[in-house]
């Protein structure tokens, strides 16, 4: 029987590697047009960042080689955007990691109204980034309307104006007002896979709750947790919109991301080649921070 299977095995491959072959043609068009559309704007960014560009002073123009680079790692303000960026990321997902485990464990009991309460906590997640920033800077955040002010006053407590007093903490807690659904979606979802045989075999065991949650429920959970880091990174390292419209980068220096310090020196400096060079360092960040994910999912995937 086992001759007779391993016979066909060649064949098997033989027919796989002719449907590879017929796929390729098809493929191709495809495949160049997204070539084509990720490697133009890069080759294009590359270019100008070695360009003497001002929108603002034509004749400034010529070949500057690595001068742009050279000026922005002597310029202060792109190693505290680089901070801040990294700092926002760290910070949004600690919360939305720590929050969404614990959502995920809550909406995982059967209680009464617990789809109308998932319902309510997913909801934030499908708010425009605009719109949000709006709600919390001139709804909650408010330093003389804002529902907060409003809490601390009737507390006998001292208002707090957010953007001034603690920018980048306000940044952070809306930021992960918008991910902390994106991370209970998930993370609720990969909660219905645990195996509740293990769970009740641990309870007759003598398990309480909290050694039960560290020892069964949180290792079921890394994989998933893995997947919404890896996600929410790509999105968090181009905050943007957020910032514009509460902080605009200040007071100063203190909310001033890579994607806003990019922005500044593109659209309010027309510094054109500058700000590709920006880009270019965002990039390179970039990739370093998804090689350093990637290798740390695969690592949980794996076990």
């Amino acid at each position: 029987m086992t001759s007779r299977i391993a016979q066909y095995v060649p064949i098997i491959g033989r027919k796989d590697s002719r449907r590879a072959v017929r796929a390729g043609p098809l493929l191709a068009p495809a495949v160049g047009a997204l070539l084509i559309w990720m490697i133009v704007p890069l080759a294009m960014t590359l270019w100008f960042s070695m360009q003497r560009y001002n929108l603002q002073n034509p004749l400034m123009a010529g070949f500057a080689g690595v001068n742009n680079y050279k000026f922005l790692f002597f310029n202060k303000t792109l190693w505290i955007s680089i901070s801040n960026t990294l700092i926002l990321v760290g910070s949004v997902l600690t919360l939305t990691i720590v929050v969404g485990v614990l959502f995920a464990v809550i909406f995982d009991e059967d209680f009464c109204g617990r789809n109308i309460a998932r319902l309510l906590v997913i909801a934030p997640f499908f708010v425009m980034p605009t719109v949000t920033a709006l709600i919390w800077k001139n709804l909650l955040m408010h330093p003389v309307n804002g529902l907060f002010s409003w809490i601390s006053r009737s507390l006998g407590l001292p208002t707090v104006d957010w953007f001034a007093q603690a920018p980048m903490l306000a940044i952070i807690i809306i930021v992960a007002w918008q991910w902390i659904p994106f991370a209970t979606l998930i993370l609720v979802t990969a909660m219905q896979s645990l195996d509740r045989e293990q769970m009740e075999a641990a309870q007759m065991d003598g398990a309480k709750g909290l050694s039960m949650f560290w020892f069964i429920t949180l290792p079921h959970l890394m994989r998933p947790i893995s997947v919404v880091v890896m996600i929410e990174t790509i999105f968090l390292l181009s905050v943007f919109a957020e910032i514009l419209v509460t902080t605009s980068g200040g007071p100063g220096n203190a909310t001033t991301n890579l994607t806003y310090f990019i922005y500044l020196k593109a659209l309010l400096q027309w510094d054109v080649g500058g700000a590709s060079a920006a880009g270019v360092i965002a990039i390179v960040l970039a990739n370093v921070v998804a090689a350093f994910l990637v290798r740390t999912v695969a690592t949980n995937l794996d076990r």
